[in-house]
């Protein structure tokens, strides 16, 4: 019976070279479909120029109420608009996006596989959006506050708005990232590449490589290098308690069944 059971679960999964190419190319126009859908969407409302007003709250919140950022490039205020709307239409379209590639994957899993991946796509996106929705209001104006600290008086900060909507994108990919810490971590507990007892011991040398990161990818300022670290590591600590909670190691069925 529990043959039976296992082939009837993982019938259909094995498909020739072709047939995955084809899914492959299904599942890359649908991700072209979906942000073709959302940059639409975000050029009706709010419109590039908005978005780029939105993101640049933070930096103006710091200047004098007449002064604005400014564009030195010929063709800054064409590219940086366009690059910021694409960048929407991404973080927008993710969960979409996330959701093909569990559907390109999805046939070679088992089904206890399968109820397993929704959640964390669902639970990926939100983290995402929580890490950049922390740089946007956290995050950046601590930043500028520091930094204005060490600015002259005699020093007029006029930043251009390239290397700022460049250094933005860069804290919001890095942000959104790093909040996958938890994700990562179950997902190394559920295909048993790691235990919980073998994270807890590596809890040390992943504060260490936490604060190496934020060095790394962050702006040159202690408030931005903390912001990261620290939630990375706190990630790291909901991680474990997730997977020692809810995450039993993935096996095969007929590995489960002679294990009973």
């Amino acid at each position: 019976m529990a043959d039976f059971d296992t082939k009837d679960e993982l019938e259909g999964s094995e498909q020739p070279f072709v047939a995955h190419l084809v899914e492959l190319r299904d599942r890359l126009l649908y991700c072209v479909y979906g942000l073709g859908i959302t940059l639409g969407a975000l050029a009706l409302w709010p419109g590039p120029s908005r978005l780029i007003d939105w993101i640049a709250i933070p930096i103006r919140n710091h200047m004098p109420p007449d002064a604005k950022l400014i564009a030195v490039g010929v063709f800054s205020p064409f590219f940086i608009p366009l690059k910021v709307l694409f960048l929407g239409a991404v973080l927008l379209a993710l969960p979409w996006l996330m959701y093909q590639l569990w559907a390109f994957v999805a046939p070679g899993l088992y089904k206890h596989e399968k109820r397993f991946a929704l959640p964390l796509i669902i639970f990926g996106s939100l983290l995402a959006y929580g890490g950049i929705a922390f740089v946007q209001f956290f995050v950046l104006d601590k930043m500028f506050t520091f930094i204005q600290q060490f600015t002259p008086e005699s020093v007029a900060a006029t930043p251009d708005i390239a290397s700022y909507v460049e250094s933005i994108l860069g804290l919001y990919i890095a942000f959104g990232l790093a909040f996958q810490v938890p994700i990562v971590v179950v997902l190394l507990v559920k295909v048993g590449l790691v235990t919980v007892a073998q994270l807890k011991g590596f809890r040390g040398y992943f504060i260490v490589l936490a604060f190496v990161i934020a060095a790394v990818v962050t702006p040159p300022d202690v408030i931005s290098q903390l912001a990261l670290a620290v939630p990375m590591c706190l990630l790291y600590e909901i991680g474990i308690w997730a997977a020692g909670l809810f995450v039993k190691p993935s096996k095969a069925p007929e590995e489960e069944g002679k294990a009973a």
